[in-house]
């Protein structure tokens, strides 16, 4: 497979022109995405989503309605009482969410955790929480079909079915969650510090506001756990990622690339820090081949072969093809990583204690988010004589790294904390 995308390699002129430009071939892939697993209802939801943006910029990209900030008094808090389960009493859960983009690895990540609670005993429900939303019909039929969740779901508009607990997993979904009334403990899924999508803003305030909502944390790792507790005196635990072993795993086969996580529509994975780096790494090995997936890049300076938005299946091709593979996160970290090491592959990631804290595996190389630091980390990588017994080293590090056990941690959690009910 890896050869027939070889023919897609390019040369460039400009490499500032390519940070500034989205390919539409990339566009073509998400449309195509949105028309499989959302149907004709969703991609007319997208479409109408852009003309507001070109029409009313300012609004258009607030996705949590105005009533919802008006009632979110955070100095008169609402009392929202919750049920303490009793004995093999059937816990449920409401989860409000947006509307999953293509590839979204926030959403993977949620219903992974909610498969593992089915799985014992819990029931769920979802609520699409989106201001532009206006039918749901296609997001549905995305949980039923890629994501494989059969519970009720149904669009939020302002009241939810009581339940033991709710999640609001995204900083406008704390919005709804704090300012609906029904009963059920308010918990918090947090994946990312999400005040640093923006700059300094009105959205980062009103992002930071919700971690003073009294919403009981649960984290994708320590590092926001630790950050939620010492900096907003959040009630907080934790869960390790996980990795897929059966999509991604080490065949121990001939390598000669390198891969780049590149996502130039998203600030927090650093793309043009990595593509200098790329630059430079390029014009030192070009007999290493460069593959990009995460979005399709032009005009790049240097050849590389683009993948775009690639499945799980082509990824593990992308891996083991690949000697080292850079991942750049500016927030917290990842599954990348994780996947990388599974097939062998090196990561190289920027050195930052968000990245440190989640993933403590000897054999991820961390640099300097400068371009020289991690194109220096990479050719170190290649150069490596004893690569072979490292590769399979590294793979066989995340054998016993399964997504149980951060589904096994939330559960417990979640016991924990709902078992001091109050008073439904």
């Amino acid at each position: 497979m890896l050869e027939q995308l070889a023919g897609r390699r390019r040369r460039g002129t400009g490499l500032m022109s390519s940070i500034r430009q989205l390919n539409a071939w990339r566009h073509y892939q998400q449309m195509a995405w949105i028309l499989r697993h959302e149907g004709i209802s969703g991609a007319a939801d997208r479409l109408r989503e852009k003309a507001a943006t070109a029409l009313e910029p300012s609004m258009a990209r607030r996705i949590v309605r105005d009533e919802d900030i008006l009632r979110a008094d955070l100095e008169n808090p609402p009392q929202h009482l919750y049920a303490q389960p009793k004995g093999d009493e059937t816990i449920w859960l409401n989860w409000l969410m947006t509307a999953p983009n293509a590839g979204s690895g926030g959403h993977t990540t949620i219903f992974r955790i909610i498969r593992h609670l089915e799985e014992n005993g819990y029931r769920n429900r979802v609520y699409f929480y989106d201001a532009r939303l206006t039918s749901i019909d296609g997001y549905v039929s995305a949980l039923r079909n890629y994501y494989g969740f059969h519970g009720p779901v149904a669009r939020f508009s302002g009241a939810m079915e009581d339940a033991h607990g709710v999640f609001a997993t995204s900083w406008p979904t704390a919005y709804a969650a704090y300012s609906s009334n029904n009963a059920g403990k308010r918990f918090y899924f947090v994946q990312d510090f999400e005040p640093d999508f923006y700059p300094v803003s009105a959205d980062r305030i009103l992002a930071e506001n919700t971690y003073h909502m009294g919403f009981h944390a649960i984290t994708a790792g320590r590092w926001l756990k630790q950050k939620l507790m010492d900096e907003y005196a959040m009630e907080a635990d934790a869960f390790d990622f996980g990795c897929d072993t059966q999509h991604y795993f080490n065949r121990s086969g001939p390598r000669n690339g390198i891969a780049f996580y590149a996502r130039p529509g998203t600030a927090r994975r650093g793309y043009e820090i990595g593509i200098l780096a790329l630059q430079l790494f390029a014009a030192r090995r070009p007999d290493i081949e460069i593959h990009l997936y995460g979005e399709v890049v032009d005009t790049l300076p240097f050849p590389v072969v683009n993948h775009g938005l690639a499945t799980p299946a082509t990824l593990n091709d992308i891996y083991n093809a690949c000697y080292a593979g850079l991942s750049l996160s500016l927030t917290n970290v990842s599954l990348v990583p994780l996947e990388m090491l599974a097939s062998g592959c090196i990561p190289v990631l920027n050195d930052a204690p968000h990245n440190r804290m989640v993933i403590d595996n000897p054999h991820v190389h961390y640099a300097p988010a400068t371009p020289q630091a991690l194109s220096r980390s990479l050719e170190a990588i290649v150069g490596m004589s004893d690569f072979q017994p490292y590769s399979r080293a590294a793979a066989e590090s995340q054998q016993g790294v399964r997504w149980e056990g951060a589904g096994e941690a939330v559960d417990q959690a979640i016991r924990r904390a709902l078992s001091g009910g109050q008073g439904v």
